[in-house]
């Protein structure tokens, strides 16, 4: 797999109208009328009214390509934001395709980093690894005696200790950490640079995320007691951040919130296609596969151009609810199961529809709007799957 970032390129936007936009395909335009819009300006004004929340800085997590958003583009724009200290990623390969893209920000791995070559692979691409456990100290430590030539003036290698105060994800938990922590210190070539723990809880419990930080605040002084000097040391997620003042500490690491899957904040992301084919069907007439759905009256049927393996959920279309798309100002209900590459909907309803008519099913149109959470509600799961399953042969459109 090439790390290389998709080249930016600009071109006709889908369909018929023309528009300006950043587009993350490898082709002068667009022929295929399915993509998603991705509002920059929306993001950066959500990171800012999360810095004059927190005010304290940022570590905006750009996580599964920027949950779903496109790492390289929302990183940039976000980096644009006063306050905006560095980026979160899951992997070295994730950071690896921000490097190549140019971006020279602090980056933090926040997975645990197996095997070794991996630890090596983050020093060569100049990324802070999290250290979870003696065994990742011990690799940190390695790979700083490893280093050769103009390599060296990388030392020494820093890196965050993350702590497990109660999600059971990675994590060492305290006290045990002190071991870790009295590695550290002693390694040469290395600097303990942040401690920090991620919040299980923060939208829906007060006295879980209160022990979680009362856990976290003993580990931070017992280490600072024991020498660390730690520039940074950070709790709080979107939830934290914004509901409990306590967690914010030296940093937070918005999600969520910044790419407004949260209420309150400004959605960034819409998802858009186009009417390509039409038809009037009787009542009775079965649509899809397995013909289960069938037409409780005469019917005109439109299909638009994407299905489950643009990564929208198939449930979507065969819950005892299925979600409708917004054409010319009404909502259209899916008609049978989405297919892997097309679905159908039932515009029976909406005057003049016609090929080429603007669906969408995340955003804004004609007054109405349906969110990627409405979505999540619908299919029985989370924002974030919802936008971080949109596969790559979804384009991303960026609008400044």
């Amino acid at each position: 797999m090439s790390l290389r970032a998709a080249p930016r390129r600009r071109g006709a936007a889908p369909g018929r109208q023309a528009a300006s936009g950043v587009y993350s395909v490898r082709f002068p335009r667009l022929w295929r009328p399915t993509w998603a819009e991705v509002d920059l300006g929306a993001l950066r004004r959500n990171l800012r009214r999360l810095r004059s929340h927190a005010k304290v800085p940022l570590l905006f997590v750009v996580k599964a390509d920027g949950y779903g958003h496109g790492a390289v583009s929302v990183s940039r724009a976000a980096l644009e934001v006063p306050g905006v200290q560095g980026l979160g990623v899951s992997s070295v390969e994730e950071g690896a395709v921000l490097r190549e893209a140019g971006v020279r920000a602090p980056i933090l791995i926040l997975g645990s980093l197996y095997p070794f070559e991996s630890t090596l692979a983050a020093v060569h691409y100049g990324l802070t690894p999290t250290v979870a456990s003696l065994d990742g100290a011990r690799r940190i430590q390695l790979a700083a005696r490893g280093l050769r030539g103009s390599d060296r003036r990388r030392l020494p290698l820093a890196c965050h200790l993350k702590l497990d105060t109660g999600m059971g994800r990675i994590g060492v938990r305290w006290p045990a950490g002190r071991e870790v922590v009295e590695y550290l210190l002693k390694a040469q070539g290395v600097r303990l640079e942040g401690l920090y723990t991620h919040l299980a809880r923060a939208e829906d419990s007060v006295e879980f995320t209160r022990r979680q930080l009362g856990l976290f605040k003993r580990a931070v002084r017992e280490s600072e007691a024991m020498g660390a000097r730690l520039k940074w040391r950070h709790a709080a997620n979107s939830a934290g951040a914004l509901q409990h003042p306590e967690s914010r500490w030296d940093l937070v690491r918005p999600g969520l919130a910044a790419y407004g899957l949260r209420e309150g904040f400004e959605p960034v992301l819409s998802l858009k296609t186009r009417v390509v084919f039409l038809k009037n069907v009787p009542k009775g007439t079965p649509i899809g596969y397995g013909g289960r759905f069938k037409t409780r009256r005469p019917s005109r049927i439109a299909t638009v151009p994407f299905g489950y393996g643009d990564g929208v959920p198939r449930v979507l279309s065969t819950g005892r609810r299925p979600a409708s798309l917004i054409v010319r100002g009404r909502r259209c209900p899916l008609a049978g199961p989405l297919s892997m590459d097309m679905a159908m909907i039932d515009v029976t309803d909406v005057q003049g529809v016609s090929v080429g008519d603007e669906a969408v099913l995340i955003g804004a149109s004609g007054g109405l709007e349906q969110t990627a959470g409405d979505l999540a509600r619908l299919a029985d799961t989370i924002p974030y799957e919802v936008v971080t399953g949109l596969t790559a042969r979804v384009a991303r459109v960026y609008r400044p």
